[in-house]
């Protein structure tokens, strides 16, 4: 299948990141490597949600907003078989949590995309993640000068959602390997991380599926235009 690649543009001008150009292709990963524990085990992003999967819902969320769209899940690639994504395991055994998800993003492109400088990591269980976060997050790490970016509402930081430097890869497997680090702001706050704040109403659209109850408030949701969701 022939991909088209865009460049996203939020002003006339190509934007520069911490001195890189835009005109880099920027990879999405959605992450999907976790167990689901209070889901009942299995893969939680393949849970339905008014007649679409999580999983669905979110590659068409962010599909416009990257030059290129991957997954990152462990086991067996084949039960994506329909999905027309690159999928690409943790490099690091053990199922580390986030971190490695976006490690092996960064070292995936790194090897096939040396052409991409950033990547962003987008959480396959939250349904209903801004359409405009891919600019959002390039905009606050250029306005407030910190190499690294996430999205935040309600005063509270959604790390999953984050814009990652290519460039800050080795440091991060340094950081999951040698220190043992799992928690995502453990890293990010030694490098700054620029915050791009979304408002909670009419809901919060980074609402994510931890438990089967949740699919039920979502479904409520699920109707809301998109335009509510972004400022």
């Amino acid at each position: 299948m022939q991909r088209h690649y865009i460049t996203l543009r939020y002003d006339p001008d190509f934007i520069v990141i911490m001195g890189m150009s835009r005109m880099a292709k920027l990879i999405g990963v959605v992450l999907a490597g976790g167990k689901s524990a209070r889901m009942g085990g299995g893969d939680k992003c393949l849970s339905l949600l008014a007649g679409k999967t999580l999983l669905a819902r979110a590659i068409a969320r962010a599909y416009a907003q990257v030059d290129e769209l991957v997954l990152n899940a462990n086991g067996d690639p084949a039960r994506f078989h329909g999905i027309d994504l690159t999928v690409i395991a943790d490099s690091i055994d053990g199922y580390a949590g986030p971190l490695a998800g976006i490690l092996a993003a960064l070292e995936w492109a790194r090897a096939e995309r040396p052409d991409c400088s950033h990547v962003i990591s987008i959480a396959s269980d939250t349904p209903f993640f801004p359409t405009d976060l891919a600019a959002r997050l390039m905009r606050a790490a250029e306005e407030q000068h910190k190499p690294l970016a996430c999205a935040a509402s309600g005063g509270r930081m959604h790390p999953v959602f984050g814009l990652w430097p290519v460039a800050l890869k080795d440091d991060l497997r340094r950081a999951i390997i040698q220190e043992n680090i799992r928690k995502m702001d453990a890293w990010t706050t030694r490098h700054g991380v620029a915050l791009a704040e979304y408002p909670l109403a009419p809901y919060d659209p980074f609402f994510n599926i931890n438990q089967p109850e949740d699919l039920t408030v979502a479904a409520q949701m699920a109707p809301i235009p998109d335009k509510e969701f972004e400022a």
